[in-house]
């Protein structure tokens, strides 16, 4: 399956106020630039996701995903490389897109992170009045980079 997504930076909270997050820890078994490999708890779940190289413009990439059991999971976190993400997740339902929020914690504390995912690259969305600026293809956003580049050694 191929993913299509934009990647946004943003700064006031304040339009979270009353819904609720999820909690998300995930690791990397990979971060090889042609596919990393990660493992993710997201509150009493468990997955494995592998993500192929980006398009040119940075929007488009293969993704595979598989749920496994919280345990196995919790296992495969014990071989993820350094660097562990921790983040809190938020769903903000926008006229028929659904924003993923990230608000990251641990070494990663202050980024803030909004996705959009897409069915094409050039499907009209809302841009919220709450996004500052487009960070679509820098790697420096992906959560593999953060992971061994975090946020708050930058």
């Amino acid at each position: 399956m191929t993913e299509i997504e934009r990647k946004f930076l943003f700064k006031n909270t304040d339009f979270l106020k009353g819904i609720e997050g999820k909690r998300i820890t995930q690791g990397y078994l990979s971060t090889d630039p042609e596919r990393t490999v990660r493992v993710r708890i997201k509150s009493d779940q468990g997955f494995l996701t592998i993500k192929g190289k980006s398009n040119q413009s940075g929007l488009s990439r293969y993704e595979w995903e598989k749920e496994i059991t919280i345990q196995e999971a919790e296992q495969l976190l014990q071989l993820c490389l350094p660097g562990v993400i921790d983040k809190t997740r938020y769903e903000v339902v926008i006229e028929n897109h659904t924003w993923e929020i990230d608000i990251f914690h641990g070494e990663n504390n202050g980024l803030l992170l909004a996705e959009i995912e897409l069915q094409s690259e050039e499907e009209y969305f809302l841009k919220p009045e709450w996004l500052v600026k487009e960070v679509t293809g820098d790697v420096r956003y992906y959560n593999s980079y953060i992971s061994a580049q975090p946020f708050s050694k930058w």
